[in-house]
């Protein structure tokens, strides 16, 4: 469970934060971090393991009267520096608690707006420059993970699920398209990097459509490697993904929206639920994925299911067989665990 304190007052926050944090030990937890105002500047700190992890980290250089901090338990990604809050997203820096179910629309809402508030590129331009097609020819002679996949006239965006997702700085409004670009691929080759001898055995495409997928449909990493297992099993047998955030994508749906049947039975090249993709992935990615994701993806969990389903709090339930799949679904139904 998760542990949020704030303050603002006249005194120097971090001895309240870090305080706070430890009287909330008992809920546990597994990373924490703090976030402060100083000299007009955030200044944030995060470690793994207990709070005195974190309170080695201060200084006494390290002041200012308004400040938030938060003590982390891993539901979504691994125990990293990096996932354990505060968060930082341009000018905001936040720490929330429960999983964010729509995260994908709102980042892309947020980053669509902050990329026009920030620079003098519209979000036109940037979804027309993803789309042109002599432009990604020239990106694929200049990075080996690019390939003539991303060219295929049934894909929305091109570099969709190649463009690292990370908090960015550019130098000024004045940032060209395609300087935003390079600094998006320049940081994917930089994570895939340490992967290129195992992924030029792989089909790059694939491995980053199979990770966009379960970055949405899985909120752990040991889910997420199981996920890429039964797509793979389910691929291996011809049978379709079924996968509705690929459904979602497909049809432009916001998550918290239902889907209908017709959306289910009509094919598009996107669209794992139709009967039309039997044995087929996705034309391209749906999302921009993680890092974790995309190891899940290199090196997913084998085993024997062919059916997932996730509860209302985020579990995931792992079945053999159809029937079994079924029983699994009543019965989430019958406890109102059912996520509809």
């Amino acid at each position: 469970m998760c542990g949020i304190v704030g303050y603002k007052g006249n005194q120097n926050s971090i001895p309240v934060l870090l305080n706070g944090l430890k009287s909330l030990e008992y809920r546990g937890y597994d990373s924490a971090g703090l976030a402060y105002i100083n000299g007009g500047k955030i200044i944030i700190k995060k470690a793994i393991g207990r709070v005195k992890n974190l309170e080695n980290l201060v200084t006494s250089d390290d002041f200012g009267n308004i400040g938030i901090a938060h003590t982390r338990w891993a539901t979504h990604g691994g125990v990293t520096d990096k996932n354990a809050h505060p968060h930082k997203q341009g000018k905001i820096t936040l720490v929330h608690n429960g999983i964010i179910e729509n995260y994908k629309e709102l980042s892309e809402k947020v980053n669509a707006k902050l990329l026009s508030e920030t620079t003098n590129i519209s979000e036109d331009e940037f979804l027309t420059k993803m789309k042109d097609k002599t432009y990604l020819a020239s990106l694929i002679k200049s990075y080996w993970f690019l390939t003539d996949a991303i060219l295929d006239s049934n894909i929305y965006y091109g570099l969709e699920g190649y463009l690292a997702p990370d908090t960015y700085n550019f130098k000024d409004k004045d940032v060209t398209v395609e300087e935003v670009i390079k600094t998006l691929l320049d940081q994917e080759e930089k994570n895939l990097s340490p992967y290129k001898d195992t992924l030029s055995k792989m089909n790059v495409h694939e491995v980053l459509t199979l990770a966009s997928i379960s970055e949405l449909e899985g909120l752990k990493d040991t889910d997420r490697k199981l996920i890429v297992g039964v797509f793979q099993n389910r691929l291996s047998k011809g049978m379709n993904l079924g996968s509705d955030v690929t459904t979602y994508y497909a049809f432009n749906q916001a998550m918290d929206k239902d889907l209908t049947s017709e959306m289910f039975n009509t094919y598009n090249p996107y669209n794992t639920r139709s009967s039309a993709m039997a044995g087929k992935l996705p034309v391209g990615p749906i999302c921009n994925p993680s890092i974790e994701s995309i190891m899940a993806s290199i090196n997913p969990t084998k085993s024997d299911y062919y059916y997932f389903v996730a509860d209302k709090n985020g579990n995931v339930y792992y079945t053999k067989t159809s029937s079994e799949h079924s029983a699994k679904v009543k019965e989430l139904k019958e406890k109102g665990d059912w996520i509809w």
